[in-house]
């Protein structure tokens, strides 16, 4: 788990960053009475095989009299990981959603591709018979022309 603490005053803000895998103490001296801190943490969920035990925050905030002021606990922060680990299969979903219709957006355009190539030759082969028609066409005629000439003389 990762730990990040920063503490606040009115004029200036000081921050401290902690790695904690384990049971650790520290403290910051407040000079002035009426100081407000600001205390935030981050825990990460280690997947790594070197952490057997089991996932936990219990973070307690003591005065300078040792009487408790505020407690995390796992009660509080349960919930919250159990969001998290919803939130992370929700985001493997919309990964693995992406992914595929990034994969059928490629297929589409290999199709596409295909058509627009197939619509182009026949459109070419069309245009060739249009023409071979079109000189058939004048090749008989003229043929018809000729013999009809040809036939009216006599």
């Amino acid at each position: 788990m990762v730990g990040v603490l920063s503490f606040g005053r009115i004029t200036r803000t000081e921050g401290i960053r902690f790695d904690i895998d384990r049971e650790e103490c520290f403290s910051y001296n407040v000079h002035y009475e009426g100081v407000t801190l600001h205390l935030s943490f981050v825990f990460i969920k280690a997947d790594t095989p070197w952490h057997f035990k089991e996932d936990g925050v219990d973070l307690v905030i003591k005065g300078p009299s040792d009487e408790q002021i505020h407690d995390f606990r796992d009660k509080s922060i349960s919930p919250l990981l159990e969001q998290i680990s919803k939130l992370e299969e929700a985001l493997h979903n919309i990964q693995f959603e992406q992914h595929w219709l990034e994969a059928q957006t490629n297929r589409q355009a290999i199709v596409n591709d295909h058509m627009s190539k197939k619509a182009i030759r026949k459109a070419v082969i069309e245009s060739l018979s249009l023409l071979a028609t079109s000189f058939l066409q004048v090749f008989l005629l003229k043929y018809l022309f000729d013999r009809k000439h040809g036939s009216s003389r006599v």
